[in-house]
């Protein structure tokens, strides 16, 4: 095996055709998209612009209210899907221990329904008119006014948080649960002898020896709620207006709705750069961390 590793030839030989295959599949739309941001049109032709697209972005105001969007709402999903996620998984860990397979599967099974099939199920549970959905209906059972959830911009950024979490918390749940398996058991028992229990066993055992996942985890969060599309699309299509339009979504009606081909692949550069920078200043913070630790 040393040998067959070792010969520079070889590794080449089977490395190389993953290495085409996958500069031909992600890096090669990548540099495409990069060169489009120097144009302007459509496939019915393009006019080379040089940078005015990245002029635009600076004076655009729909933009900054679509990265704010998009920031606030990775922000919160992120460390709501991570905290519960990982109360979960302690919940099963040291709760249910091994009768949690039942509780993990109807957890998870949210995980695994389409997306536009939730979407129509919340969209209905929040619904005001033609008739009430049973959130208003509770409402007014309560003597309370039923609210346009999905008219308001804040009601429906909440509406949308909610819809996330559900669906997603059991993933990060079963991502976090596999994490605390690895933590050897004699840790946690030598711990317990020597008066470590509940909340401090959990603050000095449990989460130091689980933050490498609990790092993995922040980020896979964070860069796809950074890059919600399919979600909003489906509950709101960013209204009411344009206060629940996220980037990926300004990005895409600017790419096919309004066929500019060039500010679409520009707003794609930005989505890039913004979720290259969220991972190496997580990274660069648990490397601090870790340094004065």
């Amino acid at each position: 095996m040393k040998s067959v590793l070792g010969d520079k030839k070889t590794i080449l030989i089977l490395l190389g055709p993953a290495l085409l295959l996958y500069t031909a599949v992600k890096l090669g739309p990548v540099i495409w998209s990069f060169g489009l941001s120097f144009f302007e049109g459509n496939l019915r032709g393009f006019e080379f612009v040089g940078v005015d697209n990245f002029v635009k972005l600076f004076s655009d105001p729909e933009l900054l209210n679509a990265i704010v969007f998009s920031m606030k709402y990775a922000v919160i999903v992120t460390i709501c899907q991570v905290l519960l996620g990982y109360g979960l998984a302690l919940f099963y860990v040291f709760v249910l221990r091994r009768s949690s397979a039942l509780i993990r599967a109807i957890i998870f099974f949210p995980t695994v329904l389409p997306t536009v099939a939730v979407a129509l199920l919340f969209s209905s549970f929040f619904e005001i008119a033609p008739q009430e959905g049973p959130v208003n209906g509770l409402l007014s059972a309560l003597g309370m006014q039923p609210i346009a959830w999905l008219g308001q911009a804040d009601s429906a950024f909440i509406v949308i948080v909610i819809m996330e979490l559900w669906s997603s918390m059991g993933f990060y749940a079963i991502l976090l649960y596999a994490g605390l398996l690895d933590i050897p058991e004699d840790i946690i028992e030598s711990a317990r002898i020597d008066g470590a229990n509940g909340w401090r066993l959990i603050r000095s055992v449990i989460l130091p020896l689980s933050l490498p996942v609990l790092l993995s985890s922040v980020i896979f969060s964070f860069n796809v709620t950074l890059k919600v599309f399919d979600s909003v699309l489906a509950l709101t299509d960013g209204g009411p207006g344009t206060s629940t339009q996220p980037l990926t979504l300004y990005m895409y009606k600017t790419t096919f709705t309004f066929q500019d081909y060039g500010y679409g692949s520009t707003l794609a550069l930005v989505l890039t750069i913004m979720c290259l920078l969220v991972t190496l200043f997580i990274f660069g913070s648990a490397r601090k961390d870790r340094t004065k630790a």
